[in-house]
C-alpha cells in the first residue's frame, strides 16, 4: 500500500518525501484534533472507581496513627 502511494505521488524522490511527510502530518492532525476529541467521551479511561478503604501512599487518613518505622 505504501509503495502504491509512493508511486502515485508525482515528482522526484525529494518531492515525494515532502508530500509523504505532509500526508502523515495531515493524518496525525486529523486524528489529534477531530477523531480523538470525538471518541474521548466513549472511551473508559476516565471512568475510575476508587475504594475508600486504603490510604494513598504518603498520606494518612484523618485521625489515623502514623505507622511505626520499626527500629
Amino acid at each position: 500500500m505504501y509503495g502504491l502511494i509512493w508511486r502515485l505521488i508525482p515528482g522526484p524522490w525529494f518531492v515525494k518525501l515532502v508530500v509523504s511527510l505532509a500526508l502523515v502530518a495531515g493524518a496525525a492532525a486529523l486524528l489529534w484534533y477531530v477523531v480523538f476529541p470525538w471518541a474521548d467521551p466513549y472511551l473508559p479511561f476516565n471512568d475510575v472507581t476508587v475504594d475508600g478503604g486504603e490510604a494513598v501512599y504518603g498520606t494518612t487518613p484523618e485521625g489515623a496513627a502514623e505507622p511505626d518505622e520499626g527500629g
